[in-house]
């Protein structure tokens, strides 16, 4: 087993260990997890919960190469909204879990992204190779990338949406803000 396919695997239950943790020992004090932190932290997570919405009602998986909505800004946006969650409720309780986040997306989600470049290059050869060139991997491109034979952009699909079972995303993601917010509220 390669490190790839290794860093796939642990991807989903070390973020489950990592967040209860964070859950358990994330609380305010000394200057941390603070109203203002709090603010902060959850309006970047809120921003990666939209990102992972808006991408989740765009993409048809191994059926065709998704290139519009958030994949024309860049080709790995459910990963880039994990990532805004992640650091968005790191900087909420301490701006040094921040360096944590990083860590695990460069040493987990960056393997999984090459796999999974791999897979869709060999899926898709011609219009991925084209796709590639033109939109990044993971920091998304500020002006949408349009393939020249492509008419118009696919509109987001609110039953994808729902297929791929986002709204779970944002469930947690007001479950763990109110969490937090408690927290703050009460100081413990």
């Amino acid at each position: 087993m390669n490190y790839q396919h290794l860093a796939k695997k642990l991807r989903l239950p070390l973020g489950f260990v990592l967040a209860i943790g964070y859950l358990l020992f994330a609380k305010p004090g000394n200057g941390y997890m603070t109203p203002l932190t709090l603010l902060v932290g959850i309006t970047i997570a809120a921003v990666g919960v939209l990102i992972r919405a808006w991408a989740a009602g765009h993409i048809v998986k191994n059926d065709r190469l998704a290139t519009t909505g958030p994949y024309a800004h860049t080709r790995n946006p459910l990963y880039f909204g994990s990532f805004l969650i992640a650091a968005g409720f790191a900087i909420a309780a301490h701006w040094a879990l921040l360096l944590l986040v990083i860590a695990f997306f460069v040493l987990i989600y960056a393997p999984t992204m090459e796999r999974e470049r791999a897979h869709i290059r060999g899926r898709f050869p011609e219009a991925f190779a084209d796709y590639e060139r033109n939109v990044p991997a993971f920091v998304p491109r500020p002006i949408p990338w349009r393939a020249a034979d492509q008419e118009t952009p696919e509109p987001f699909s609110f039953g994808l949406y729902m297929r791929h079972g986002e709204w779970r995303a944002a469930l947690v993601f007001v479950l763990v803000s109110l969490w937090l917010a408690l927290r703050v509220s009460r100081g413990f």
